[in-house]
């Protein structure tokens, strides 16, 4: 078992292990929550584990409902959100209880917000199903949902009282899932680990799971305990998200998560080096290890549309977007770009 402790706002610890799940209710116990728990999944995802997490509840004492929703990131929106709401307000749930996200990144994002939000704060757990949400969107706290015109619009930091990764619940994940995960992945490697980089080219992701998981959080948690709030150094690990955001909602979000990102990493990469602010070995590098893990580098959208998506990116502030650049492997900066120059850089990314 390898256990990573979180020091924010409220001080937590993810715990991996494969077989975890069947621990979830001793685990929950051990935190001393409520005797109520509410488990949010959508149907997929539920169809696999969502009787193991109630019989772990259950064996432990606690009372389970559990509210299900349609799967798919176009579920998450502020319609899926309130109905978590009225359902816990109608099965009369207080701030002594506690909900389970039980799924990938869309159930810990809509079920972290709902627990932020319903009675002021309830505590939840983090259970990720996916290999993205495993390294990635389940630690850190940020929580959200879509709106109309862009990706996580409404959102707040809320810090879950655990995460459960159980590198077991990937055997059932869908191969396309598993390499969006890898995207998120590689992202890591660009930031911070050269090493981990030929790591990630060498033995295939698969076959170190627990390794790679731990690494990865490891990562998140250096970034998380010198900036929790996103007002500074964790910008960073947006990157490939402003381009791959603006990709996933010009799909309307049939692409999924990682294979935006991975896109947008290709992109900025393209654009750094063109601007001669990247080292030109390290695109080439990039591109093969995405193309390694079968995951796309380029997008037929036109520049018109990716443009007016990323306006709505979260990290552009008084008309200027904050793209981060690779300037090698291993290292990456912020780089403030004024809105009359996004286009020059999308250009010089490769779109048209």
């Amino acid at each position: 078992m390898t256990t990573i402790h979180i020091a924010a706002s409220r001080e937590y610890d993810v715990v991996i292990e494969p077989g975890l799940l069947t621990r979830l209710g001793t685990m929950a116990a051990e935190l001393g929550l409520g005797r109520r728990a509410a488990v949010i999944s959508d149907d997929a995802v539920f169809a696999l584990y969502g009787a193991a997490a109630e019989k772990a509840l259950t064996d432990a004492g606690f009372q389970v409902d559990h509210f299900l929703f349609p799967h798919g990131e176009q579920q998450k929106n502020l319609s899926t959100y309130g109905q978590v709401l009225n359902f816990l307000c109608g099965r009369r749930f207080t701030r002594s209880d506690f909900l389970v996200a039980l799924g990938g990144g869309v159930v810990g994002d809509l079920a972290g917000f709902a627990a932020a939000t319903y009675q002021r704060g309830i505590p939840y757990i983090q259970v990720p199903t996916t290999l993205l949400s495993m390294v990635d969107s389940s630690v850190g706290g940020k929580t959200a949902v879509d709106l109309e015109h862009g990706k996580n619009q409404a959102g707040c930091f809320y810090q879950p009282s655990l995460v459960l990764c159980d590198p077991s619940l990937l055997n059932t994940l869908p191969e396309r899932e598993y390499r969006a995960g890898c995207a998120e992945i590689i992202k890591y490697a660009m930031l911070y680990s050269e090493d981990f980089l030929r790591e990630l080219e060498e033995t295939p992701v698969r076959e170190q799971f627990e390794r790679v998981i731990s690494v990865c959080v490891g990562m998140k948690r250096d970034v998380v305990r010198g900036d929790e709030f996103d007002r500074g150094q964790r910008a960073l690990l947006n990157l490939g998200h402003t381009v791959g955001h603006a990709v996933e909602s010009c799909s309307g979000f049939t692409l999924l998560h990682g294979e935006g990102v991975a896109i947008g990493m290709a992109i900025i990469t393209r654009a750094a080096v063109e601007k001669g602010l990247c080292t030109p070995e390290t695109l080439p590098r990039l591109l093969a290890v995405l193309e390694r893990y079968g995951l796309p580098t380029e997008t037929d959208y036109p520049l018109t549309d990716i443009l007016a998506a990323a306006e709505a990116d979260k990290k552009r502030t008084d008309d200027v977007t904050k793209f981060i650049v690779p300037e090698r492997v291993g290292h990456c900066c912020v780089e403030p770009v004024p809105a009359d120059e996004v286009a020059g850089w999308l250009k010089a990314g490769g779109l048209r």
